[in-house]
């Protein structure tokens, strides 16, 4: 479980194949020494395992139906990752309830400066737009944000200056690809509703 609440940024420093997923290697200098064996990590949102770490890198493997789930089949070294450690006992929750299952991807539509905000417009398969609405909860690429507007086939967060500054977010472009995790309650109440219907 985790809050959306980035608590670093990685560089993805190896991405190979494996048998049909991947391996991702990635450096974070403070986080790295922090880390152990099994541990879960949110990267981009998608709650991953630790299988191997040592000086400033970690390593996850990551199997094909996360690779079909999620953007991270697309990175490469270089590309910078959003990294959330797991929730523990005691931990305050500053975002929202985020599981680290991806639901689905969109597209970066458009990006629109107000001053220092930023208001971006984010596609998403019409399907999903029933589980949003104007301030509720989304995680973008990890990210715990609140939704300003929803229309059928697409939606829209502002970005505060910390969070462009803090994220891979404020540096993605119209184009880019990113993770969608859904608020959990929204998707158990459709799922209530949906079951209601075919009862009655």
């Amino acid at each position: 479980m985790f809050t959306g609440l980035i608590q670093s940024r990685g560089t993805i420093r190896a991405a190979d194949d494996l048998n049909g997923g991947r391996t991702l290697t990635i450096t974070e200098p403070a986080l790295a020494p922090k880390l152990e064996l099994g541990e879960s990590i949110a990267v981009n949102g998608a709650c991953l395992t630790v299988v191997s770490c040592g000086g400033d890198e970690f390593t996850f493997q990551v199997g094909p139906e996360t690779l079909d789930k999620t953007v991270l089949g697309s990175l490469k070294p270089g590309d910078l990752v959003n990294l959330e450690r797991a929730l523990r006992a005691g931990d305050p929750i500053g975002g929202h309830f985020v599981t680290g299952h991806i639901d689905t991807t969109g597209t970066i539509l458009e990006k629109h400066p107000e001053g220092d905000w930023l208001t971006v417009w984010f596609s998403i398969p019409a399907t999903f737009s029933e589980l949003l609405l104007p301030k509720g909860s989304v995680a973008v690429d990890g990210v715990s944000l609140t939704v300003v507007a929803v229309q059928p086939d697409r939606f829209s967060v502002m970005l505060i200056p910390f969070t462009r500054d803090h994220t891979s977010l404020g540096s993605k472009k119209p184009g880019d690809s990113v993770n969608l995790e859904f608020d959990m309650i929204a998707k158990h109440v459709r799922k209530l509703v949906q079951n209601m219907t075919i009862t009655i």
